[in-house]
């Protein structure tokens, strides 16, 4: 406005050049002239003066952060609001502020293999940098898999109303599901049994066998499931040299990728999935086998063991300072 004004130009003009009212222009010009740049600062603006002092807020976090209340685990609201003296809207307020969650708690698990740094540099390397003629197979079993039925037909969704069902069901019987996700092409060989023991464990390693060419070695990521140790299973790869199993750490499954496919299965097929005996549960598992391998994506690894073990290390050093 003073630029403009400094043209010569009417605070009219002015005014309608920027979209403000001639007012508007004639009070600013009049405060430049009288006050030159000071004059072009905002005023104190009238309004009701601040109830709630830093002293205040630095109390709410200090109680938040330190202390609990004598009938709860947390605090709420208004819990808080009683214990300091102002009202549960501020108490709301300071949390989002300074981004304090009482209600909310997440868990986490740190492995306590003393192999863990080993491990986890054998296993990512595979991801990386897989050895030439030879396949890495991710093999997992996702163990009592029921079969549910609803006690009443779902109410299917419609314009507002979200999809209904029952909420007690009926067991038909379990099944486990045996995968090895190719980390390469993404494609899993699965098979379902009954039971989940080493008997079954040695079957699939046949069915493997079966499926993998004969000219190239197989490298198995499995866990530290009992199953996966036994004299049975030890005397089975012991005969056949071109297997070669790696152990996840202790408590990291997550370093397994078909524990990624397992999630995916749980929520496609078996979360809101009704079956009404175990052959249906495994009709639908296979189903959804046959889909994957139609058009396999493998899952990409990004994190190199080294991120990997300076995140671990960098959480322990935050979870020891705490």
């Amino acid at each position: 406005m003073i630029l403009a004004c400094s043209e010569g130009r009417s605070n009219t003009a002015v005014g309608a050049d920027l979209g403000v009212s001639d007012a508007t222009v004639g009070k600013w010009r009049s405060r430049f002239l009288e006050q030159r740049l000071d004059g072009l600062t905002d005023e104190p603006r009238s309004g009701r003066p601040r109830a709630v002092t830093d002293d205040d807020v630095e109390r709410v976090i200090t109680l938040t952060l330190e202390t609990t209340p004598k009938d709860a685990t947390h605090w709420s609201t208004r819990s808080m609001a009683q214990r300091s003296g102002l009202s549960h809207n501020t108490i709301s307020r300071i949390w989002r502020a300074f981004g304090l969650q009482p209600h909310r708690t997440e868990t986490f698990k740190l492995s306590a293999d003393p192999f863990f740094i080993e491990k986890v540099r054998d296993i990512v390397g595979l991801y990386l940098d897989p050895p030439d003629r030879a396949l890495v197979l991710c093999v997992d079993e996702k163990s009592q898999i029921q079969a549910l039925d609803r006690t009443r037909p779902l109410l299917p969704m419609r314009p507002g109303p979200a999809e209904r069902r029952a909420h007690d069901y009926l067991r038909h019987g379990t099944t486990s599901l045996f995968a090895a996700l190719d980390a390469k092409t993404g494609k899993v060989i699965g098979q379902c049994h009954r039971r989940h023991r080493a008997v079954e464990f040695r079957k699939f390693l046949d069915t493997i066998e079966a499926e993998v060419p004969l000219d190239l070695d197989v490298h198995l990521i499995v866990d530290n499931y009992a199953t996966h140790k036994t004299a049975l299973i030890r005397n089975w790869l012991a005969k056949r040299p071109r297997f070669h199993l790696h152990f996840t750490p202790t408590s990291a499954s997550w370093l397994n990728l078909v524990e990624r496919w397992f999630g995916m299965l749980t929520e496609k097929q078996l979360r809101r999935g009704v079956h009404q005996s175990s052959g249906a549960l495994e009709a639908a598992i296979y189903r959804y086998l046959d889909l994957t391998n139609e058009n396999p994506k493998p899952f990409i690894w990004t994190k190199t063991a080294d991120q990997i073990l300076a995140k671990v290390a960098s959480f322990c050093r935050r979870t020891l300072d705490t």
